[in-house]
This record gives C-alpha cells, sequence and structure tokens, in this order.
C-alpha cells in the first residue's frame, strides 16, 4: 500500500486506534470522579443542582465509557495479528499486567456500572454512592496498569532475558519502574483537565445561549476552579517528568528541544523546523541558555544533542519537535484561562463577559488535543525502540504482507469514522440539549450548532 513497509503500516494502524481510544478513557477518568463529587454534594447539602447534574452527565459518561471499551478491546488483537513477535518476547511480563487491569479495574468498572446508571430507584442512596465512587476508582486503578504496563516499555526494570524473552524477576520494579509515578500523575491530571475543559465548554455554550440557570452557571464555576487550581500543578509534573526523561531517555529530549549537537548553556528553541537530513533546526527562533536552565535548572547544565545518537537510533525530531510545542502551548493557554477566571470571579463577572464564554467554549476541545500532541510525543520520541534500548520496533512486528495490513488499515478507518462518529455526533447532541431545570429560549440563536464544535454566537 503507497509502497510502504509493513511495519510501517502496523505503525500506522496501532497509532490510527489508539488515538481515536485514548480520547475517551481520557475524558471517562475525569467524568467518573467528577460525577462522584457532584453526588457528594448532593448528598452532604441536598442542593438539586447537583442532582441534575449528574442525571445530565451520567448519560454521557455511559455513551463514552461504551465507546471506550469498544475501541480499547480491538486494539489488544493487533498485539496477535501485527505484533506477535512483540508478544512472545514481552508476553511474560506486559500480559500480567494487562490482564491485572481487566481483574482489578474492568470488572469493578462492569459491576458497580449498572447501579450507577439504573439504580436510583432500586437502591438506597449509600449504595448508589458507594457504585459510583467504585466506578471512579476503577477508572483509575485502569490507568494505574495501562501506564504501568506502557511506563516499563519506556524503562525497563526488573527483569531477566531468558531464551531471547523478556521474564520478570521482581514485580515491584517492573510496575514502579523509573518512569511510571510521573506518567501516572502526568496522564490522571491531563484526564481531570480535559474533563474540565469539556465541561466549562458546554456550561459555556449555554450560557452563551441565554440559560443562566444554576447548573449552567455550576459547571463553568466548577469547570474554572479546576482550570485554575490543576493546571499549574499540571506544568510542575510535566516539568518533573521532563527531568526523569532527561535522565532515561535522553534522545527524546534532545528532539523535544531540537538540539543536533551537545553543550552547556543551551537555548530555549521556541520555534523552528528540525531537519533531520541536514541535521540542524533551521529558522530557529531561541532564548539563550533558556533551554538548559529548563531541562537541568542549571543555566550551564550539559544537555545532548541528536548528534550523539547514530541515524538509526533517532526518533523523528520533526514530529515531536511540534507535538511537544503544541501540548505545551495549549497548556499555557488553559493556564491562562483559569488565571483570567479567578480574576472574572473576584469582580464577580464570571458568567456574563461573554468574550470569556466565548474563549471557554473554544478551550472545549483543548484537553483532547493535548492528550493526543503528548501521546504522540511521547511514543514517538521512543523510536526506533519499542522496548527502549532493548528491543527494536521493525523486530516486534509479524511476517505478514503489507498488503493485508495496508486493507485492514483502510477497513478501520472508515468503521471508525462511521460508528465512533455517530457517536461522537450524539454525545455533542446530548451536550447541546439543556440541563434539567433550563429550557431552551423560544429563540435560540445557536440552533444546529453543538458546543465545543463552534464559538460563534
Amino acid at each position: 500500500m503507497l509502497g510502504l513497509e509493513a511495519v510501517v503500516l502496523a505503525r500506522i494502524q496501532f497509532a490510527f486506534t489508539i488515538a481515536v481510544h485514548i480520547v475517551f478513557p481520557a475524558f471517562t477518568i475525569g467524568l467518573a470522579s467528577w460525577l462522584a463529587v457532584l453526588e457528594g454534594l448532593w448528598l452532604a447539602g441536598g442542593r438539586q443542582v447537583y442532582r441534575d447534574l449528574f442525571a445530565y452527565w451520567v448519560r454521557i459518561f455511559a455513551l463514552t465509557f461504551g465507546m471506550g471499551v469498544v475501541s480499547g478491546v480491538v486494539m489488544s488483537y493487533q498485539f496477535g495479528t501485527n505484533w506477535s513477535r512483540f508478544s512472545d518476547v514481552t508476553g511474560a511480563i506486559l500480559g500480567p499486567l494487562l490482564s491485572y487491569e481487566v481483574v482489578t479495574a474492568f470488572f469493578l468498572e462492569a459491576g458497580f456500572l449498572g447501579i450507577m446508571l439504573f439504580g436510583w430507584e432500586r437502591v438506597g442512596r449509600g449504595l448508589h454512592f458507594l457504585a459510583t465512587l467504585m466506578v471512579a476508582i476503577g477508572t483509575l486503578i485502569s490507568s494505574f496498569w495501562i501506564l504501568a504496563a506502557n511506563s516499563w516499555m519506556h524503562t525497563p526494570a526488573g527483569y531477566a532475558m531468558v531464551d531471547g524473552r523478556f521474564v520478570p524477576e521482581s514485580w515491584l520494579a517492573i510496575v514502579f519502574n523509573p518512569s511510571f509515578p510521573y506518567r501516572l500523575v502526568h496522564m490522571v491530571l491531563a484526564a481531570y483537565l480535559t474533563t474540565a475543559f469539556a465541561v466549562g465548554a458546554v456550561g459555556a455554550w449555554h450560557l452563551l445561549r441565554g440559560r443562566s440557570g444554576a447548573a449552567s452557571r455550576t459547571m463553568l464555576s466548577m469547570a474554572m476552579w479546576m482550570a485554575a487550581l490543576v493546571t499549574p500543578v499540571q506544568i510542575l509534573a510535566g516539568d518533573l517528568h521532563g527531568l526523569n526523561t532527561l535522565e532515561h531517555q535522553p534522545a527524546k529530549i534532545a528532539a523535544m528541544e531540537g538540539h543536533w549537537e551537545t553543550g552547556r548553556g543551551m537555548p530555549l528553541v521556541l520555534f523552528g523546523l528540525p531537519d533531520m537530513a541536514r541535521e540542524e533546526t533551521r529558522w530557529a527562533v531561541a532564548i539563550p541558555r533558556l533551554g538548559s536552565l529548563v531541562l537541568t535548572h542549571d543555566w550551564d547544565g550539559e544537555v545532548k544533542g541528536l548528534k550523539d545518537w547514530p541515524p538509526d537510533e533517532r526518533p523523528n525530531a520533526t514530529l515531536v519537535f511540534w507535538t511537544f510545542r503544541i501540548m505545551v502551548g495549549l497548556g499555557f493557554l488553559m493556564l491562562a484561562l483559569g488565571a483570567a477566571s479567578l480574576v472574572l470571579r473576584l469582580t464577580g463577572r464570571l458568567y456574563d463577559r461573554r468574550w470569556f464564554l466565548r474563549a471557554a467554549l473554544a478551550m472545549g476541545p483543548a484537553g483532547f488535543l493535548a492528550v493526543l500532541a503528548g501521546w504522540v510525543t511521547t511514543e514517538s520520541g521512543r523510536q526506533p525502540w519499542i522496548v527502549q534500548g532493548l528491543m527494536r520496533t521493525a523486530d516486534a512486528a509479524s511476517a505478514i504482507d503489507a498488503g493485508r495490513v495496508g486493507l485492514s488499515l483502510v477497513l478501520f478507518v472508515v468503521v471508525y469514522l462511521v460508528v465512533f462518529g455517530f457517536g461522537v455526533r450524539y454525545i455533542l447532541r446530548l451536550m447541546a440539549d439543556p440541563p434539567e431545570g433550563e429550557p431552551a429560549p423560544h429563540a435560540d440563536p445557536g440552533a444546529g450548532l453543538h458546543p465545543m464544535s463552534a464559538a460563534a454566537e
């Protein structure tokens, strides 16, 4: 297909399926926790708005959770069809980790999800709240095991090689490998921010439509508290994650920063175009010495350049460089919106400044885009290794014909666009519906539009 090798097509296929999949758990992790908070506040204070918001968002959660499960199951089959060598070599370690996720997280979520969705009139308040908490905890446990498995591929530990295969020596070292704590915190915070900006966009949408009741105001208010308080923590977590990556995956950092030569007092390259053939970052706009300060917390700290590695061991610097900047840029836009919300809250204008509401609406997809950009940075920055420094991606693929992989890729794209396209469209329609107690105005100037799809009035 298009002259591409089977391993390249297999990588594109997995990248496409995981890109579609990851946006759903990134939403449900935060949404499950927020639903637990809403129900807890309703039980504690009895305010009807929290009960109404729970009923409004639990439908969206159920649909998103279902699409996340379906899109996730498909990826597991690719380990057998396209990546059988990888499964054979790493199965003794990654197989149990992924199984633990099913046993401890998925079963917990599935066991209590029905009570959470349909148990309001069938069980007591305490049991229903327990079910909601269990679903929220289950999503976090799922993140724990998935990130443990993926982090091990980046910073393998606790293993031995027997007959060319990885076998476990210390499960504690395998699970809590060097990058795992940083990546877990970074991903969970990213999920919370993704949910916050999506919820804030829906609240802003309804406020712009003239639905200024308690539900719309509460959505925007709670989302902006999360944006203002958690975004700075996420930036700090990202900095610590970067220091960990510099220690264990310095080639990835060199690609992210667009550095080719090793040196001290390195500049911070804001923009430019890394050129893999010429081994330089063209048209670079940089701040002197700031790169070393950010990466090493030392003005004269040494930072390695990509030329320290052979050409066949370098990640795609152009891709990693720009996806990293997309993620960071969106992070600072989140920080700016959170700061603006604090100022408007103090002046009592949080709900009636239309420029701010439009900005909150426009930032609705920001969390999803940042998660995708960060994931591409992380995974592409590890290449050409599928297990860092130990197993190359090219050696992990199945012996399969490129034409067959290409055909399955086309089928995946078509089916995903149809199935998940309609699913996302329906979720947007649910978001566009007014919350309980907030009927749409008789002359709605935004009829036909959907939140997070446009910022126009």
